[in-house]
């Protein structure tokens, strides 16, 4: 029997098929004909798509490719966390699936950056022996998971910047240029990440950090508790964003990274007042940047212990940085003037 023959006659015919449809056929073992279909991978005839369950061979050409990668718009990975490498991730991804094709270049490129960053801190700061990727393509929108089982994103901070809990290290992760390894990264991958997507889910312990582009806010929010890190990123097909754009709204002509936004309302205690020492918690790292905006939105009030540390204090020891209160009522702005000397 001309098996190769076959297998080729049935590609015509049908476009793409299982190894299990030419061992029903046949009658011959998988072992035995996974031989042919190797050979005829080998003569670059046949390529095959997907994995497991999901793996179909179709004929070596770019039409019936990307007819057949078009229906694998789905990837759920368990990878080892030994010389892995997220662009190789990435790349076996647009490989062996069709989530990426005919995708609009700046989605393509905010998938490329924040998939690539996200990977890469499970990879080098989880200290997990395992990381679980997930993608799928829905009509309307694109989500990634990565989900490690190692130390979790706010023990790791809490540890290596000696804070008192994760209140504090969400504080650190939303100011951006945190980083729990300066000498090999910069700590702009999650800050960045977090522009880009209409949501960004940031989960480990027994809390949760929600950006939400779509209504520009941001959540912390209890959640189940949980051993490692859970990130989910959710990026619409129709999305407007530019990863160049969102870059130049927060770096320098050089492209340096060095402008940065804090919301003063993730760190409102139970009191309506904001204190001197919340102050400095919220200011603390800030010192990297030249511009920093603090943003007051839907804040009533804040102390004048608090006014005066940010706005007068911390600005005196910083006079090469520009510091720029943004969403302040009338109360806020009272405040501010007061410590400014205004009042």
């Amino acid at each position: 029997m001309n098996i190769t023959g076959l297998i080729l006659n049935r590609l015509k015919a049908k476009g793409e098929i299982r190894a299990s449809d030419i061992v029903k056929a046949t009658g011959f073992s998988r072992a035995y004909v996974n031989r042919f279909f190797l050979e005829l991978r080998n003569e670059g005839k046949i390529v095959l798509l997907g994995k497991a369950n999901r793996a179909r061979y179709v004929l070596a050409n770019t039409k019936d490719i990307k007819k057949a990668k078009l229906g694998i718009l789905e990837v759920n990975k368990i990878l080892e966390n030994k010389n892995l490498e997220e662009d190789r991730v990435l790349e076996d991804i647009k490989k062996r699936t069709g989530i990426f094709i005919d995708l609009p270049e700046n989605v393509s490129s905010i998938l490329d950056y924040a998939f690539s960053e996200m990977l890469n801190n499970a990879i080098e700061h989880s200290s997990s022996d395992k990381i679980r990727v997930f993608m799928a393509r829905k009509e309307n929108n694109i989500r990634f998971d990565v989900i490690d089982s190692g130390v979790g994103i706010f023990n790791n901070i809490m540890k290596k910047r000696n804070l008192n809990n994760e209140m504090e290290a969400i504080q650190d992760i939303l100011k951006g240029k945190q980083s729990t390894a300066p000498e090999t990264h910069s700590g702009e991958g999650i800050f960045f990440t977090s522009k880009l997507a209409d949501t960004l889910i940031l989960q480990g312990s027994d809390k949760k950090v929600i950006f939400n582009n779509q209504i520009d806010d941001i959540f912390i929010d209890d959640s189940k508790t949980m051993v490692g890190t859970k990130v989910i990123f959710n990026i619409g097909l129709d999305s407007k964003k530019y990863l160049e754009r969102i870059f130049g709204k927060y770096t320098d002509d050089s492209y340096t990274f060095n402008k940065t936004k804090v919301a003063v309302k993730l760190y409102m205690m139970d009191a309506g007042h904001i204190s001197r020492s919340q102050a400095r918690r919220i200011l603390s790292g800030l010192e990297k940047f030249s511009e920093v905006s603090l943003d007051f939105k839907n804040v009533s009030t804040v102390g004048q212990g608090f006014a005066d540390e940010a706005f007068r204090v911390w600005a005196k020891q910083h006079p090469d940085i520009k510091i720029i209160p943004q969403n302040i009522n009338e109360n806020v702005k009272f405040m501010i003037d007061r410590a400014l000397g205004s009042h």
